[in-house]
């Protein structure tokens, strides 16, 4: 039985900072784990990912201003969101692909959190 579930989001200011968690329990020791933004109407995108290795990817929406990590021994994923403006508000998801290369495609992944919302105000 596989279970992702995300916390720390919430509403900041611009400029702001937030650290969202992720822990994922049932999930094989190769993986990948990712976090995905996705505003309304609009698709789902790469925010970054990691390998249980710890090689990171980023998406180009927030680079600079993020930085994922995790603790692959607990399979806790990390986001640390600084600098945050009002264009980075979004549900922001947790994703795990059962494998060990990470891909910037949703549909890569199998499974997912429920989301947490990340509001930014100016």
């Amino acid at each position: 039985q596989v279970d992702i579930m995300e916390s720390g989001g919430g509403s900041v200011q611009a400029g702001g900072s937030l650290r969202l968690s992720c822990a994922a329990s049932g999930i094989t020791s190769e993986n990948c784990m990712a976090w995905f933004s996705q505003k309304s109407g609009e698709r789902r995108e790469l925010v970054g990912s990691i390998s249980a290795t710890g090689l990171a990817e980023y998406g180009y929406g927030l680079r600079g201003r993020i930085t994922v990590s995790r603790d692959s021994a607990n399979n806790i994923l990390y986001l640390q969101m600084n600098n945050l403006e009002p264009d980075d508000s979004a549900m922001y998801y947790c994703a795990v692909r059962g494998r060990r290369l990470c891909y910037s495609n949703p549909d890569q992944y199998d499974f997912w959190g429920q989301g947490t919302q990340v509001t930014v105000s100016s």
